[in-house]
């Protein structure tokens, strides 16, 4: 993990105890891009994702605002934490807001592999589970102005780094 300097730190996403899971690990604050449906919900809730100085996310249109948001966070030489299953224990493609964000900026992506988090908290389970963090190698991304194409190539590779993780 670089210990500064822009990163998007990226990783499957199983159980809401992600993000605290994957904070622990990571020996540097990470602001996380958070689905904005978040906000709103409950005031501790709210001032605890505002504290924690994470991105709101309007899912499903290409928030640009979040976007521009990241970036900046990433010029700042911040460590940007995503989720790109779009939500916990999502089925199918990844989205490609994390390439994006890379290609943009040049921030390598650092892929991460959450274990058993599903199985510590999730609909209906407690439980106590050996969890583990498992952190690859950063993938270097030269800054470039994003294609679709790009995105989708540089989403597939990171999912397969994600995925390959502890197999």
């Amino acid at each position: 993990m670089p210990r500064e300097g822009p990163a998007v730190v990226v990783a499957n996403h199983e159980s809401m105890l992600d993000p605290f899971v994957l904070a622990s690990a990571i020996p540097r604050d990470l602001c996380y891009l958070t689905k904005a449906e978040l906000w709103g919900r409950n005031p501790l809730l709210t001032w605890w994702l505002d504290d924690m100085g994470t991105i709101p996310v309007a899912r499903g249109r290409g928030d640009r605002g979040a976007l521009e948001a990241a970036v900046q966070a990433l010029a700042c030489g911040e460590a940007v934490g995503v989720f790109p299953e779009g939500g916990v224990r999502r089925i199918g493609p990844w989205h490609r807001g994390a390439a994006r964000l890379s290609i943009l900026t040049g921030a390598p992506l650092l892929p991460v592999r959450l274990l058993d988090t599903d199985r510590a908290l999730s609909a209906g389970r407690v439980g106590l589970p050996r969890l583990a963090v498992l952190i690859g190698e950063p993938i270097v991304v030269e800054p470039a102005a994003p294609t679709i194409s790009a995105a989708k190539e540089l989403t597939r590779r990171l999912q397969t780094a994600v995925e390959s993780l502890g197999t």
